[in-house]
């Protein structure tokens, strides 16, 4: 809970979840280049520790990481992944978690998770995306975790074992670079500078002098953030009926107020949540296509395999945070 509120200084209840991205570097001491192989994409490419030349663009954000990792020497930069690409399930933020995870000198303590996700926003814009903190800090930080954007102070919050989360993929890529995604920010910003402080931190009676368009979309952050709070409240009950409202209640915003969802995604959470032992459904990450998520009870048909095919679906669980398995 908490889409588009990290970079308007709002609320995020993130969660980490058991998809994996895993980067090994092997060093070869007097290289100049990273050879990098990963299964997101075909073929092997060649990043220069250092030089401006011209890169394909799937690998700009790579190397974007190389620049602020700085390794001592080049060497050969394996990745691999379950994470879904265009699927807004994060899977640039994993690769530039466990990107500079390996390639951080492994003698150094590794920087904190607020340290770590800076790095990584920094690469993202680097490579043309200005995103926000909340996806790799979120998966620097694993499991359910509140965040404060005005403050960066976070807090862990605790999931009922009885909650099962299904993700289900909508069929229609998310591409960031060509989405509404950046006239959303800008839209943000604009109904900010109205007001004259951060939506974030702003209430519903700090609009009534916002024109209508950008009233909606700041609606959305100001009532998106209460509903984090509402979400925290309730797990803290364990009502799961109560958070499956509040799900529904958000993704409403973003379809609505926000204009960030998509026919195909709408038609999802609505055929999901008419499934029964459904709680609540709403689409995941930045919209625009990509998946939807839904929180479950433990014995919903819908969680047996190929229960929704041929629509590609994942259950998933919290996981911890990101760390490095070997130095």
């Amino acid at each position: 809970m908490g889409d588009h509120t990290d970079y308007n200084q709002g609320l995020s209840l993130p969660l980490a979840i058991d998809l994996t991205t895993t980067a090994t570097f092997a060093p070869t001491p007097g290289s100049f280049l990273i050879n990098l192989v990963s299964d997101q994409f075909p073929g092997a490419w060649e990043i220069p520790l250092r030089g401006t030349a011209p890169l394909p663009t799937h690998i700009e954000l790579a190397a974007a990481l190389v620049r602020l990792a700085n390794p001592s020497s080049g060497g050969t930069l394996t990745v691999t992944s379950s994470v879904p690409v265009g699927a807004g399930l994060s899977s640039s933020a994993a690769f530039s978690v466990a990107t500079l995870l390996a390639l951080l000198d492994p003698d150094a303590e590794g920087p904190d998770p607020i340290t770590m996700a800076t790095l990584c926003q920094a690469a993202e814009a680097a490579a043309g995306a200005n995103v926000g903190l909340l996806d790799p800090l979120a998966i620097m930080l694993g499991g359910a975790t509140l965040i404060d954007f005005a403050t960066l102070e976070t807090h862990p919050v605790a999931i009922p074992e009885e909650a099962a989360f299904l993700v289900v993929h909508c069929g229609v890529a998310r591409e960031l670079a060509t989405s509404q995604y950046a006239t959303r920010r800008a839209e943000c910003d604009l109904a900010a500078n109205y007001i004259g402080k951060p939506l974030g931190l702003c209430d519903l009676g700090d609009l009534a002098a916002v024109p209508s368009v950008l009233r909606r979309r700041a609606r959305h952050v100001i009532t998106e953030c209460a509903r984090v709070r509402d979400v925290e409240r309730l797990l803290g009950r364990r009502n799961l009926a109560g958070v499956g409202k509040v799900m529904n209640d958000g993704h409403r915003s973003l379809a609505e107020d926000y204009k960030a969802s998509i026919p195909a995604i709408d038609d999802l959470v609505e055929h999901l949540i008419a499934q029964p032992g459904v709680y609540g459904a709403r689409m995941t990450g930045g919209g625009f296509g990509g998946c939807v998520i839904a929180l479950c009870a433990p014995d919903a048909p819908v969680l047996e395999a190929d229960a929704l095919a041929p629509r590609r679906a994942w259950r998933v669980s919290p996981a911890p945070a990101a760390r490095r398995l070997a130095t």
